[in-house]
């Protein structure tokens, strides 16, 4: 059967389980799915009913006699656990290096220059939390109009500003600087906006923007788009490939508006890739350790999940995934390196255990083929086992 559609979503940071070089990254024991199993309050009939916990590994939750999808553990074979590293992988890009992280803030040279180049003094220059960092400098910035320069265990130079004092044009035009800026040896994977409103404590706004760099070789978004393919990009897929093989893109960042967005474009003819990041299960709940609220994020996409399957046409695929864990029990408010699960179902898909893949890069070759779009990209497809 030709496969029309395929629609890629990645629950970002749903981990399975922690990977054999967990201890190198301080990761030992994480399960960010297991986590909110725990709870008690995990309520996922139709993951499970695809086979989410007949995935290898899990030892502690009651898998399916029959799935209905087929499902496999997924490795990262790239060296690192950050956004931009996981979603390059599943697209083709093997990083043998990790992006650059600062866990004592930015050298002097990058910050001197950025002040230089902006006009602007900058705040904090270490790494913190995003919420607590507008409590803590908020008020200054509004005094100074100096920008918040932070990090955090990731590779990621992040600017929070005020949007009275900062309009959110001018913060993106900081963020182009930043990014001009830190190349080379300094290359990090990402420069956030972080626009803030309002009066202490202060709220983050949905303007938030996320500068990538371009992904070193072609990825299998490319090989596709210019196959003359759709790509579709929603959320921050954009901005993690920095628009790199994306024909359409829709920037709305958050679960249910993302969510939304994706049931329309279901509803539309296309022909090729929908892509899609949800990104609360990480932002709003995984670096929180909100235990309660990852859960609950999770029950609220399975429920959607009953009613796009529905909808699914007899050409689509969908394929659900992870870029990285974060699980919300641990100590830290991190990102961990754990395997992430691989679900694939459709009209043309046949139920099977497709065992540990050895990369996340077996799903842009898995796309590639059943789309058939010719590419040279790392992975393997597994089309023949499951079509």
């Amino acid at each position: 059967m030709e496969v029309k559609r395929v629609f890629l979503i990645v629950l970002d940071s749903v981990g399975i389980g922690e990977m054999p070089d967990a201890d190198n990254y301080g990761d030992e024991g994480s399960n960010t799915l297991k986590a909110c199993f725990d709870s008690k309050k995990l309520n996922i009939p139709n993951m499970t009913k695809m086979g989410i916990f007949n995935i290898d590994g899990n030892d502690y939750a009651k898998g399916t006699d029959c799935p209905t999808a087929a499902f496999a553990r997924m490795t990262e074979k790239s060296k690192g656990k950050d956004t931009t590293t996981g979603h390059w992988e599943m697209a083709g890009v093997i990083s043998e290096k990790p992006f650059p992280t600062y866990p004592d803030g930015f050298p002097d040279e990058i910050i001197s220059e950025f002040e230089k180049r902006t006009g602007r003094k900058v705040l904090c220059n270490k790494p913190y939390s995003g919420t607590e960092v507008i409590k803590d400098y908020g008020e200054e910035h509004i005094k100074t109009g100096a920008l918040i320069v932070y990090t955090s265990a990731d590779s990621v130079f992040q600017i929070a500003a005020h949007e009275d004092i900062v309009p959110c044009e001018k913060l993106y035009e900081y963020c182009e600087i930043a990014r001009e800026i830190l190349c080379g040896e300094h290359a990090v994977g990402r420069v956030i906006a972080r626009p803030f409103e309002g009066e202490y404590p202060f709220k983050r706004t949905n303007r938030r923007h996320d500068f990538s760099l371009k992904p070193p070789i072609k990825t299998a978004l490319k090989y596709i788009a210019e196959s003359g393919l759709d790509v579709i990009g929603v959320g921050k897929i954009f901005d993690i490939f920095a628009g790199d093989g994306i024909t359409k893109a829709v920037r709305i960042i958050g679960n249910a508006a993302d969510m939304e967005e994706t049931s329309k474009i279901q509803n539309e003819d296309f022909n090729g890739l929908c892509f899609v990041n949800l990104v609360d299960f990480d932002m709003s709940y995984g670096h929180r350790n909100d235990v309660a609220g990852y859960t609950n994020a999770l029950n609220e996409f399975d429920l959607w999940l009953g009613g796009f399957v529905e909808k699914m046409r007899d050409d689509d695929i969908l394929i659900i995934t992870a870029d990285h864990g974060c699980d919300p029990s641990t100590s830290g408010t991190d990102h961990t390196r754990e395997y992430t699960p691989m679900l694939v179902y459709g009209n043309a898909v046949k139920p099977k255990n497709l065992g540990t893949r050895e990369s996340f890069a077996d799903i842009g070759a898995f796309v590639c083929s059943v789309l058939g779009v010719k590419a040279e990209v790392n992975g393997k497809d597994f089309s023949g086992d499951i079509l």
